[in-house]
C-alpha cells in the first residue's frame, strides 16, 4: 500500500496533530531510556522547519480511561523538551480548552504535548466522538508511532479518517524496512525465528513460509522442532503439545519451496544460571538430566554460511537463552555476522520484537543492522501479515 509523508502536505501555517510513542520506562521519577523521545526528532523539526506546529499525542501506560497521576506525561515535558531542542507546553488534556490555551501561550518554533490520551475510555474505544474532539485541535494528522499501529484507537485510527493524513518519518521508515524484506526483498531472503514457544509464533511462521526462502528457526521453540523429529530434548523447554503443529509446519515448508533449518548441535547444561557449567552434543544426543540452552559452534557456522548466500535478512527472536551467559553465544555470533554483511553492503537487514532488540543491543550488533523496530507487538503482526489499522488509516 501506499501513503502520504510529510512532503506530501503542506504544513505552512497548520497544527499538526501528531501521534508519537511516548511511552518510556521512568525509574524514581525520570525517564530511565529516552530511546522514543530521540526517534520522534525528525518528524519534530520536520514539521517545525515546514512551518506546522506539532501538537503531540501519545499514551502513557494503561490507565485504563481514567486519570492516574503517576502516568501523565507532564513528568517527561522536561526531557522532551531537552531532545528537540526547542520549547515545550504542556495541556493539561489532549481535546478542548487545554490544548487550545497551550497553543495560543506558544512561543514560535515551540511544541505542545497533550496530556495522555488514555486517560478517556473514548480513546481505547476508538470512540467516533473523542476522535472528533481530538480533530478540533489540529488541521493535519501525523502518525509517527508504528508502534502503536496495530491498535485500533482514536489517535491512532479514528483520527486519520478525518483530517488530511500522513506518515512521520519514523512510521514512514519503518514501513519502508518492512516493505524491503516481506515486499519485493532481494533474493534469496532469509528469517531468522527465535524465542521460547511454537504457540506464540504460529502465525509468524505460517505467513513467513510463504515469503522466505530460508527460515532458521531457534530458542525453546527448536527444541519443540527436534521433539517433532523424534528427538529427545531432556529437560528442555518444550511444547510436546505441539508437535503435530511443528510436523505440519514442516510439511508445509517443504511444500512451498521454503527450507526450514535447525540446530545440528546444542549447547546443554544441568542448571539454568549464569555460568552453569555446558558442553556442547549433538542436536540428537541431549542427555536426559540435560536442557538445551543454546545453538552449538556448527549451527552457528551453518548460519553464518546461510547468511553469507542471501541477500536479506529479517530477524525476530534469539537463538538461546541470550540473558544469561554463557548461552548468548549463538545470539551474538549470528547477529554480528549480519551486521558485518551489512555493513558491507552485501545485506539488507531488518529486526525488531523487544527480545530481539535486547539481545542485538547486548551483542553489539543493533547499529549495524540496515533497520531495527522499535515497535513490539506491531511489528509482529506486520511480521504475521496482518493488517495494521494506525496503518491501513494512512493509505
Amino acid at each position: 500500500m501506499s501513503w502520504k509523508t510529510l512532503d506530501d502536505l503542506d504544513l505552512a501555517g497548520k497544527v499538526v496533530l501528531t501521534r508519537v510513542d511516548l511511552n518510556v520506562p521512568m525509574q524514581d521519577g525520570a525517564v530511565s531510556d529516552a530511546t522514543r523521545i530521540e526517534r520522534i526528532v525528525p518528524t519534530v523539526r520536520d514539521i517545525l522547519a515546514a512551518g506546522g506546529t506539532p501538537v503531540l499525542l501519545a499514551h502513557f501506560g494503561r490507565p485504563k480511561g481514567k486519570v492516574v497521576a503517576d502516568m501523565s506525561l507532564e513528568q517527561i515535558v522536561s526531557t522532551v523538551e531537552e531532545h528537540l531542542g526547542v520549547p515545550v507546553r504542556f495541556a493539561s488534556d489532549c481535546i478542548g480548552a487545554p490544548v487550545k490555551d497551550a497553543l495560543a501561550d506558544l512561543p514560535d518554533g515551540g511544541v505542545v504535548l497533550a496530556e495522555n490520551t488514555r486517560f478517556h475510555p473514548g480513546e481505547e474505544q476508538n470512540d467516533a466522538d473523542f476522535a472528533k474532539a481530538l480533530a478540533e485541535g489540529g488541521d493535519i494528522y501525523c502518525n509517527d508511532a508504528f508502534s502503536a499501529a496495530h491498535r485500533a484507537h482514536a489517535s491512532t485510527e479514528g483520527l486519520a479518517r478525518l483530517l488530511p493524513s500522513c506518515a512521520g518519518r519514523l512510521m514512514a521508515e519503518e514501513l519502508g524496512a518492512l516493505q524491503a524484506v516481506l515486499g519485493d526483498p532481494p533474493r534469496p531472503v532469509v528469517a531468522v525465528v527465535g524465542g521460547a514457544k511454537v504457540s506464540t509464533k504460529l502465525d509468524l511462521l505460517g505467513n513467513l513460509i510463504d515469503r522466505m526462502d530460508h527460515i532458521v528457526i531457534g530458542g525453546g521453540m527448536a527444541n519443540t522442532f527436534l521433539a517433532a523429529q523424534g528427538i529427545d530434548v531432556g529437560k528442555s523447554l518444550c511444547e510436546h503439545d505441539m508437535t503435530d503443529t511443528a510436523r505440519a509446519i514442516m510439511d508445509k515448508a517443504n511444500g512451498s519451496g521454503c527450507t526450514l533449518h535447525l540446530p545440528v548441535d546444542v549447547v546443554v547444561a544441568r542448571e539454568f544460571k549464569a555460568g552453569a557449567e555446558s558442553e556442547t552434543v549433538a542436536a540428537n544426543a541431549c542427555p536426559e538430566d540435560a536442557m538445551i540452552l543454546d545453538a552449538g559452534p556448527e549451527t552457528v557456522r551453518a548460519v553464518a554460511e546461510l547468511f553469507g548466500q542471501a541477500k536479506a535478512v529479517v530477524w525476530n527472536g534469539p537463538l538461546g537463552a541470550f540473558e544469561i551467559e554463557p548461552f548468548h553465544a549463538a545470539t551474538k555470533a549470528a547477529a554480528l555476522t549480519v551486521a558485518e554483511l551489512t555493513r558491507e553492503g552485501r545485506l539488507v537487514s531488518v529486526a525488531g520484537g523487544g527480545d530481539t532488540v535486547a539481545a542485538l543491543n547486548i551483542s553489539g550488533a543493533a547499529d549495524h543492522f540496515t533497520y531495527v523496530s522499535s515497535a513490539g507487538g506491531a511489528f509482529l503482526e506486520w511480521l504475521e501479515g496482518k493488517t495494521l489499522p494506525g496503518v491501513a488509516a494512512l493509505g
